[in-house]
């Protein structure tokens, strides 16, 4: 289930929105305003960003900006602005689509839909991911550090991918439960993750008990602390 966050401050746009998101089975986390946006991306993983540009503190622009430093999730801009000039600016700063105004609830779902595909499909294209110095190869579902296999369980391997693949976010706990139980399962219990995610630094990291790449979010979730590169 794909978690989109809408950044408007607009409550009657908002409620229309947001229903027809979560009719159309997404899940949708509000945000009224730039700060609100950047607890809400603090505090869990999404898959598609909602943006209007004028916002009550400051301009989504800059919120894509400070976004596209550190993460390539999806950027839709909406907005009452249609001059091409408006257009341009949103693109360049690293949005994937950008809607004028009034929303079209249909064509919205339908870019949506389109854009989540697209890099879906960007993600599904990478063989390998390299992160330091681990690195992952899909098609073969190996693991190596300093170019040494390194032997992981299914779930561990699993929980590895969506935490690479989602460098620099927050992975919540109720999430990766969700996605294991997906693609494995197996009832996995908040206990069973925290063990697993042990087991899963002491393989992976130099230092288990100091760790670089698998670090925890009090509370939360754990995120991913390093760089990757998809290939």
């Amino acid at each position: 289930m794909n978690q989109i966050l809408l950044v408007e401050d607009d409550d009657n746009f908002v409620f229309g929105i947001s229903y027809t998101l979560t009719s159309e089975g997404y899940t949708v986390i509000l945000a009224g305003s730039l700060e609100e946006a950047r607890k809400a991306l603090v505090t869990g993983a999404v898959d598609l960003i909602l943006l209007d540009v004028n916002l009550p503190d400051g301009s989504g622009y800059e919120m894509c900006r400070e976004i596209r430093a550190s993460s390539q999730v999806s950027i839709i801009f909406l907005t009452a602005l249609d001059e091409e000039t408006n257009v341009v600016v949103g693109l360049d700063l690293g949005a994937d689509d950008y809607m004028t105004k009034p929303i079209r609830t249909k064509e919205l779902l339908s870019r949506i839909k389109a854009v989540l595909r697209r890099n879906n499909k960007n993600i599904e294209k990478a063989n390998i991911w390299r992160s330091g110095d681990i690195q992952v190869r899909v098609l073969e579902g190996t693991v190596f550090k300093n170019n040494k296999e390194i032997i992981l369980t299914g779930l561990e391997y699993r929980l590895l991918l969506m935490l690479i693949t989602h460098p620099k976010q927050i992975c919540s706990r109720s999430a990766i439960l969700n996605s294991l139980w997906d693609m494995s399962g197996e009832f996995i219990d908040d206990n069973t993750l925290s063990v697993h995610i042990r087991r899963l630094r002491e393989k992976v990291e130099d230092e288990p008990a100091t760790p670089q790449y698998i670090i925890t979010v009090r509370g939360v979730g754990y995120k991913w602390n390093a760089e990757v590169v998809g290939s």
